[in-house]
């Protein structure tokens, strides 16, 4: 599936709405489990995304993002037993502050079911920084086979700051023409969709 599709289908799939304002939707096709999470969309997120101080999160053994992980461990007691059931190929998706929580997801799984490791694969567009500390041996392994799509300047994908010692794991894939857009409009969606499907010709 295109990264262009793929987005495509985070942006209009039918999200459950959960506590804390945290959107998360799932589908199977073809034995492949889609999850995606939605990307702010109230005050509520927001503040989550400014409640930037780094906590441990036991399950994987990193430190996160504390307002993400928040978020996350309640998208994770709605997701354990799906994720448990999986028995093929998962790809975990999001936008924004969705990008971040796909990006725990991932994580999450790949500690949970280790059988699945090689047929899991992850994408976070527009996604915030959500590691804390130094990229290492471990957090490559992890999040080996996460992408996190930059359309260029877009100022979300550079936050929390580097200088607060939050790194992006995973690869960095930049899309886009300097001087294009601004750093918010490099966020927006349709920018987005418009530049990957520049990228996928």
């Amino acid at each position: 599936m295109k990264l262009s599709e793929l987005f495509s289908r985070c942006l209009n799939a039918s999200y459950t709405h959960l506590d804390g304002g945290i959107d998360v939707a799932h589908t199977k096709e073809n034995g492949i489990l889609y999850i995606y999470f939605e990307d702010s969309d109230g005050i509520g997120d927001w503040r989550i995304n400014l409640d930037f101080p780094a906590e441990f999160y036991p399950v994987v053994g990193v430190y996160a993002h504390r307002g993400f992980l928040r978020s996350w461990k309640i998208a994770e007691e709605y997701l354990a037993g799906i994720i448990s059931s999986a028995r093929g190929e998962i790809v975990c998706t999001g936008y924004s502050h969705g990008g971040a929580l796909a990006l725990l997801c991932h994580g999450y799984i790949y500690q949970k079911r280790p059988e699945l490791r090689a047929f899991l694969h992850s994408y976070g567009f527009g996604c915030p920084r959500v590691l804390w500390g130094k990229k290492n041996e471990k957090t490559e392994k992890i999040w080996g086979n996460f992408t996190v799509i930059r359309n260029i300047n877009d100022a979300v994908t550079h936050l929390p700051p580097k200088s607060f010692g939050y790194f992006h794991a995973g690869t960095l894939l930049e899309i886009g023409k300097s001087g294009t857009y601004s750093a918010i409009e490099a966020h927006k969606s349709e920018n987005i969709i418009a530049e990957l499907e520049k990228y996928e010709k």
